[in-house]
């Protein structure tokens, strides 16, 4: 047997993988940003990504103790009112008459009343008074008598 032929594929034949050795090596020459393609824009205006916001944690507090309700049932009712006129309304109207908060609204009244003096009220009326107090009229249902209530829970009669 004589030696192989060059065109036979004999020894000059290139080893097996040499193309795809050759195809990584260009590709790691020119890096990762041979095959990146441009985003189209769309749009003329730009928008921020929105990413992701966490929460915060804080590892101080603020403040230190938190405060006490500003308004409870005790700083809204101040006082029963005993006039004339008062009890006149307590008498023909079933309605008993309060000085109270001038920053609490008819609902927490009524809230405070439940809870103080446990009377249900069927409506409340409010007014600010000349000297800066507010007046609260506040109306009984009808099962309740507040000539009854003045007298026992409040101390008035």
């Amino acid at each position: 047997m004589g030696p192989k032929d060059a065109k036979k594929g004999g020894a000059s034949k290139a080893p097996k993988g040499l193309k795809r050795a050759n195809a990584a090596a260009k590709a790691a020459l020119r890096g990762d940003n041979g095959n990146k393609k441009r985003k189209v824009r769309t749009s003329t205006s730009f928008h921020r990504p929105k990413t992701l916001q966490l929460s915060r944690a804080p590892k101080v507090l603020r403040k230190s103790v938190p405060h006490a309700p500003r308004l409870d049932a005790h700083k809204i009712v101040q006082f029963p009112l005993n006039t004339e006129s008062a009890m006149k309304k307590i008498e023909e109207n079933n309605t008993l008459v309060f000085i109270v908060d001038v920053k609490s609204n008819k609902a927490q009244i009524k809230q405070a009343l439940k809870t103080l003096y446990d009377i249900d009220t069927q409506k409340i009326n409010t007014l600010v008074r000349p000297d800066g107090t507010k007046k609260a009229y506040c109306r009984l249902t009808a099962d309740v008598d507040a000539l009854d209530i003045a007298a026992t829970k409040l101390a008035l009669v």
